[in-house]
C-alpha cells in the first residue's frame, strides 16, 4: 500500500500527458484519502484482498478483461504476481523471492500459490522491476530470468512523517516504560523477520542494561511462538507486543526510541530501515542482501543468525553515544538519497522499455 500511495502521485506529476487508471480490490476501493479514485480514476475488481483464491481469480481472469475494456496499453502489477495474458504490455514489480529463499515466510496455500504465480508473472511480463540489485541476482539464480529483462528501481523514503508524535510522557505511560530506554523494531510478526533471534539477543544483554523492546505490527500465528519464547527466556517484562498502532503512536515510538533494530533474514528493500533513519533513530540491521544496499555505512550491520552479534549491536547503540550520534546524522543523509520522484522516473523508463519490446 505504501508503494501505491507514494508512487501514484509522482507518476502523475512526472507524466502529465499519460492517463493512469488504478485497478483495485474491494477493500482498497473503500479506503478514503487514497490517490486512487482521487488523483486518478479507479476501477474496482470485484474481489476481496484477504481471500487468496479470489485474489488470484481477480488478477488472472477479471483484471485482463477489465484492463482491455478500459483500453489500457500497459498494466503494472505492484505486488510480485501479474496476469499471464492480455492485449497490453505487462510490467511486474517483484519485491523479493522470500517464498523460495525463506519458505517459512509463506506457508500453506499462500506458499504454494507464490511458487506458481511469481515465476508465471516473471516469465509472462515484458519487463520486471525489482527494488534492489540483490533481487535481480536472485531472479537470475533461482528462476533463471535474464538480468537484461530486469530494471532495478529503488523505492523512495517509505511512509513519511505526516502525523504529530504522541507525547513521550503519554507514550511511556501506555507502555509502562518508566525511564527505560526503548529499542524499536517495526516488522510483521512472521518467521523470516527473525524476531525470535532478536528476543534471544535481548536476553543476552544484562538486565541492568537491557532496553525495553517494543514490537508494533499486526498479529499473526507466529506471535504465539514469540510470546512463548519470551516466557522461556524470562524476558516478558522487557517486551511490549503491540498490534496495529495509529500514525501518532508510531511517530511517538520513533521519537522515543534510543535505537531501531531490524534483524530480517530477507527483504526486497527494507523500507522500515529508511523510515527510522529519516527520523534520526540510530539503526542496527541485518547485513544481508538489499538491507546492506539500503543501509550502506549509515547503520550498524550484523549477522542476523548470530544472537550475540545482534545483542552487541544493540549494546553499542545504547552505550556509545558518539557512535549513536554519528548514525543519527548519517542515517538522515542516507535516507535523503531515496525519493519517490526518482522511483517514478525509473518506473516510467521501465514502461518505455516495455513498449519498445526490450526483454
Amino acid at each position: 500500500e505504501v508503494y501505491a500511495r507514494e508512487l501514484i502521485p509522482e507518476l502523475v506529476a512526472a507524466a502529465p500527458q499519460t492517463q493512469f487508471t488504478a485497478f483495485v480490490n474491494r477493500e482498497a476501493a473503500a479506503v478514503s484519502n487514497a490517490p486512487w479514485g482521487e488523483l486518478i480514476p479507479a476501477v474496482t475488481v470485484p474481489v476481496r484482498a484477504r481471500n487468496r483464491v479470489e485474489w488470484v481469480r481477480g488478477e488472472q481472469q477479471l483484471l485482463p478483461r477489465l484492463a482491455s475494456r478500459a483500453g489500457v496499453d500497459l498494466v503494472h502489477s505492484l505486488a510480485s504476481t501479474a496476469p499471464a495474458w492480455g492485449r497490453f504490455r505487462r510490467v511486474v514489480t517483484i519485491h523479493d523471492l522470500s517464498y523460495r529463499l525463506v519458505p517459512e515466510a509463506h506457508l500453506g496455500l499462500l506458499g504454494l500459490g507464490m511458487r506458481v504465480l511469481v515465476p508465471l508473472g516473471a516469465r509472462c511480463s515484458h519487463r520486471i522491476i525489482v527494488d534492489a540489485a540483490s533481487t535481480r541476482e536472485d531472479l537470475d539464480r533461482v528462476l533463471r530470468i535474464s538480468p537484461t529483462k530486469v530494471d532495478v528501481v529503488p523505492l523512495g523514503l517509505g511512509a513519511e512523517s505526516r502525523a504529530t508524535p504522541l507525547p513521550e510522557a503519554e507514550l511511556r505511560t501506555r507502555l509502562a516504560a518508566g525511564e527505560r530506554r526503548i529499542a524499536l523494531c517495526v516488522a510483521a510478526k512472521r518467521p523470516h523477520k527473525n524476531l525470535v533471534r532478536l528476543l534471544g539477543a535481548l536476553a543476552l544483554i544484562p538486565a541492568e542494561r537491557r532496553p525495553l523492546l517494543v514490537l508494533p505490527g499486526y498479529s499473526t500465528s507466529h506471535e504465539d511462538d514469540l510470546r512463548q519464547r519470551a516466557v522461556e527466556l524470562s524476558i516478558t517484562d522487557d517486551i511490549r507486543f503491540l498490534g496495529w498502532v495509529d500514525a501518532e503512536e508510531l511517530e511517538g515510538l520513533y521519537a522515543a526510541a534510543a535505537c531501531f533494530v531490524f534483524p530480517s533474514l530477507l527483504e526486497g528493500f527494507g523500507l522500515p530501515v529508511l523510515e527510522a533513519m529519516a527520523r534520526g533513530v540510530p539503526v542496527a540491521c541485518s547485513g544481508r542482501g538489499s538491507l546492506a544496499e539500503v543501509a550502506g555505512d549509515a547503520a550498524l550491520r550484523f549477522d542476523p543468525e548470530s544472537e550475540r552479534a545482534i545483542a552487541a549491536s544493540i549494546e553499542c547503540l545504547l552505550g556509545d553515544r558518539a557512535q549513536a550520534e554519528r548514525l543519527r546524522v548519517a542515517g538522515r543523509e542516507r535516507a535523503a538519497q531515496f525519493s519517490w520522484a526518482a522511483t517514478a522516473a525509473g518506473t516510467l523508463a521501465c514502461y518505455e522499455r516495455a513498449f519498445a519490446g526490450a526483454r
